[in-house]
């Protein structure tokens, strides 16, 4: 064989071999064994194989998704409508300016903006007379963003608004402020003191950024707010927020947000109207297991045409503001519970300082007993009576598929058993004649009195000190729990 076909043999097989040995490294690559594999990575909150602890074994806070804005919301007639009291966001990074140009200065109005760069505009409806904050959360505190606030008028209202014959009510064109972006630079310990000047430069950054974290859990970290001090801010200036104006319920207003630089991030924007409210502690309580429990609560404000103040499928708790003189509808369910639900004004909190809701199980066999319900002619039920079962009535009408039993009961020395007996059968009977009056189902009602044995046993106990008994007046046991019916 010719040497000059050996060697070019020689160099095929090398190649192959080369081909083979790069081939399985990019497979490996591309099965996640690699190191710099896309598959391992895993996102804050994401599952790895060791499972979810981070450096110090603590579990990672789960990302919060995007909110991805509408492609046309840079355009005033397509503002994204906004909830009082409820953020929306975080959102992405608003893009352009969209189709018209509503918003800049000209030679009469110079205080505008230039022109939007890249913005996006919010409409809402205030509920009630107040004062209007607005917070706006950056992700990125190096984003320029400006705000104007305008209200709206007629129909003609995005046109005078771009000819500039409507103009906002309130301005917010500060800039950025540089000493939140900058960390201080590590200081060496020399004779010039220039590790004391970097330590107090960093006392100075920890100091703001403890404010800032305070301020944007409150009014976040640009916008209006009732205890601000600036009426107008332009870009000279670096405080964070305008001050708060009066509005009045039925009022609608618009929000531009528009950020000046290019790319950056998104923000979170809530709107609330400041008023004397009532900020409660609101909890469900099982006091089966003696603790509050997560529930699916809705409640609407009756004096604003039924809003949904607080629509969270898993509540576990929390404050929630009420407004003086308002009336309210709350409704809570959980599987496995009776649902409460309940008609409140808000002036009860000017005496009570929580609402703490009692979450019944609606399961076979529970029991109920009431002992706070009084009888004239040892059985007939009293008027005073009628507010404490009339919680009871509301919680078996939301369950119509619930059987259940009331059971009386008497306080007995045992002189005349068969007379404790009949007295204690009749205070049922005369509790499930006001359950009836009251809307329940006849058929969903069984009565019964004291057994001979628990007379006995009440007797015994009423001659003993020690035993602390309860005055129960009745029971209500469930006996069964069937299909749902459709209200």
């Amino acid at each position: 064989m010719p040497i000059k076909s050996i060697r070019m043999k020689r160099i095929l097989i090398a190649l192959l071999a080369c081909c083979l040995v790069f081939g399985y490294t990019d497979v490996q690559a591309q099965s996640g064994s690699g190191k710099g594999s896309k598959s391992t990575k895993t996102t804050k909150g994401s599952k790895g194989k060791k499972g979810k602890k981070g450096k110090k074994g603590k579990a990672e806070e789960p990302e919060i998704p995007l909110v991805a804005l509408p492609y046309n919301c840079n355009d005033i007639i397509f503002a994204i409508p906004l909830d009082v009291d409820k953020a929306y966001g975080p959102t992405t990074a608003p893009q352009g300016a969209g189709r018209v140009m509503e918003v800049q200065a000209d030679q009469k109005h110079p205080n505008l903006p230039e022109f939007e760069h890249n913005s996006v505009w919010y409409k809402f409806t205030v509920p009630y007379n107040g004062k209007l904050d607005i917070a706006v959360t950056q992700q990125d505190l190096a984003d320029d963003y400006d705000m104007l606030v305008y209200k709206y008028t007629d129909v003609y209202f995005s046109n005078h608004v771009q000819y500039n014959k409507i103009l906002p009510i309130a301005i917010n064109m500060a800039a950025p402020d540089s000493t939140l972006l900058t960390k201080p630079k590590k200081g060496k310990s020399d004779t010039t003191g220039s590790a004391a000047v970097d330590k107090k430069a960093k006392a100075e950054a920890a100091r703001k950024a403890r404010e800032l974290a305070q301020q944007e859990a409150e009014k976040g970290t640009i916008g209006m707010y009732h205890e601000a001090e600036p009426i107008v801010l332009t870009k000279e200036q670096h405080d964070r927020h305008i001050r708060s104006i009066d509005v009045r319920k039925g009022e609608v207003y618009y929000i531009l947000l528009d950020k000046v630089n290019p790319g950056g991030a998104g923000h979170t924007i809530k709107v609330s109207i400041h008023v004397e409210a009532f900020e409660v502690p609101v909890a469900f309580y099982d006091p089966k297991i003696r603790k509050n429990v997560e529930v699916n609560l809705k409640i609407l404000e009756k004096n604003t045409n039924d809003r949904a103040i607080v629509e969270n499928e898993h509540f576990k708790g929390g404050r929630v503001k009420f407004v003086p003189n308002f009336d309210y509808t709350l409704y809570a369910k959980k599987e496995g519970y009776f649902s409460a639900y309940f008609n409140f004004n808000s002036n009860r909190f000017k005496d009570d300082t929580t609402l703490r809701i009692r979450m019944n199980r609606a399961e076979r066999g529970t029991e109920y007993p009431i002992s706070n319900i009084y009888f004239t002619d040892e059985s007939k039920l009293m008027s005073e009576s009628d507010s404490i079962l009339m919680d009871y009535v509301q919680m078996f009408k939301n369950h119509p598929d619930v059987t259940f039993l009331v059971k009386g009961y008497v306080h007995t020395y045992g002189v005349d058993p068969e007379h404790d007996q009949l007295v204690s059968k009749d205070r049922a009977v005369s509790v499930k004649e006001f359950f009836v009056k009251n809307g329940i189902p006849e058929d969903h009602i069984r009565v019964a009195g004291m057994t001979p044995t628990e007379i006995k046993r009440a007797a015994t106990a009423a001659f003993d000190p020690k035993a602390n008994a309860e005055d129960i007046k009745v029971k209500l046991i469930i006996i069964s729990i069937g299909p749902r019916e459709n209200p």
